[in-house]
């Protein structure tokens, strides 16, 4: 074990450098979900937090049989990014705002039209995606959510570029200093949750074991909610290029919330991510809060074992949801909530979702990627600053 890898018990470590807090709660849920039948090892990575049972901003190897609770409801949640064409020396708050309108609700006919106009295949994906989930014995009514964000931490944001650390790397990936990059962070929506409910109803959270029919039937409804956050990302970054009337190239886009076969010091089984970059996929993106840095970072080669092949996902929460309005109302109205330290604009008219998701709630980034560098799992691409980020204009979802 490196010096910046604190052992919490014999299958469990976290990511962290010696300065770095972390709940209790979550080193619990790390060590007890360590010993779950099957499981080889559990690895928190610095934005570990608690969740539902299981904590967030970890991965899990099991082999012999895998755990859909490990990987929650929101099925394929992740991020993507895109290059835009828009410079940032023009960059007006009031016209982008204006512009980039409602997002709330899923685009209706005339513009799906626009958008298959715009996006030659697009037509021919949604067919595919709703053949896919029809095969999954899913309702192919969940594609009604799809170019929708979600509320929770799901946001799009336009981030300025404020220092490449690697120049030919950046570049090569087909990133523009000079111009804005659009992050979209959503995922399957409510098809997640429904695929994670009913398989709770129906075994509990004991696993499954690998090859049966229940196995690979879950199997086949993850798979295409899976596809079905990716492409529901790939069209909410349509409806904001279209809106703002620029080009948008995708750059990346990774899934942070998955169960995947994998090999891990030699040994197959499944590998979870509860809330986890991945770190066998190329550069990735760590989001910062909405009044912090985000980072571009690639992975370096490490041990299996060191991160289970993962990165954090972001700055992780420090606060519960249920005590932000509490200590933030007194200090700060929503509409200064709205206005960030960089000069930046916040575009959400949830009065609860505000305070929930403030950045005071969240790690600082640069505490999080401080543990990854330290533990030489991650060099620096890139730092951007939040311009604008979308929450709801207040009627979501």
């Amino acid at each position: 074990m490196g010096k910046y890898i604190r052992v919490v018990s014999d299958r469990a470590a976290v990511v962290a450098s010696d300065n770095l807090w972390l709940e209790d709660a979550a080193l619990q849920q790390l060590a007890i979900t360590s010993r779950l039948p099957g499981m080889r090892r559990a690895v928190g990575l610095p934005d570990l937090h608690p969740g539902r049972g299981y904590p967030v901003g970890a991965a899990f190897f099991s082999a012999g049989r895998f755990y859909p609770a490990l990987c929650g409801g929101d099925i394929g949640c992740g991020v993507g990014l895109w290059q835009t064409d828009l410079a940032v020396s023009k960059v007006r708050l009031d016209k982008l705002d204006k512009q980039i309108g409602n997002l709330d609700a899923p685009p209706d006919e005339d513009e799906l039209d626009r958008l298959q106009a715009h996006a030659p295949g697009l037509d021919a994906e949604l067919a595919a995606l709703a053949a896919r989930l029809r095969q999954a014995g899913l309702e192919p009514g969940s594609l009604r959510a799809l170019g929708t964000i979600g509320l929770g931490n799901h946001f799009v944001e336009l981030q300025a570029v404020v220092q490449v650390d690697e120049p030919a790397l950046f570049e090569g990936t087909g990133l523009v200093g000079r111009a804005l990059q659009l992050v979209v962070h959503s995922g399957s929506r409510g098809l997640g949750g429904a695929i994670l409910r009913a398989h709770v109803d129906a075994h509990g959270h004991a696993g499954l074991a690998e090859g049966t029919p229940e196995a690979q039937a879950y199997l086949l409804r993850h798979d295409a909610a899976l596809a079905f956050a990716r492409l529901n990302r790939k069209l909410i970054a349509l409806r904001v290029a279209l809106r703002l009337r620029c080009e948008a190239e995708p750059v990346l886009d990774v899934h942070h919330n998955l169960v995947t076969p994998d090999v891990i010091e030699g040994e197959a089984g499944w590998l979870h991510r509860k809330g986890a970059n991945p770190a066998d996929a190329g550069p990735v993106l760590l989001p910062g809060s909405r009044d912090d840095h985000s980072y571009l970072i690639r992975p370096l080669p490490v041990a299996d074992s060191l991160s289970l092949q993962s990165l954090a996902h972001g700055a992780g929460r420090k606060w519960a949801r249920g005590d932000c309005k509490a200590r933030l109302e007194r200090k700060a109205t929503p509409a200064q909530m709205a206005r960030t330290s960089f000069g930046g604009r916040v575009i959400c008219a949830d009065r609860a979702l505000i305070y929930e998701e403030a950045p005071q709630a969240y790690k600082d980034a640069d505490s999080v990627l401080g543990s990854m560098l330290d533990a030489g799992l991650v060099r620096v691409m890139a730092k951007s600053r939040p311009v604008l980020t979308y929450k709801t204009r207040g009627d979501c979802c």
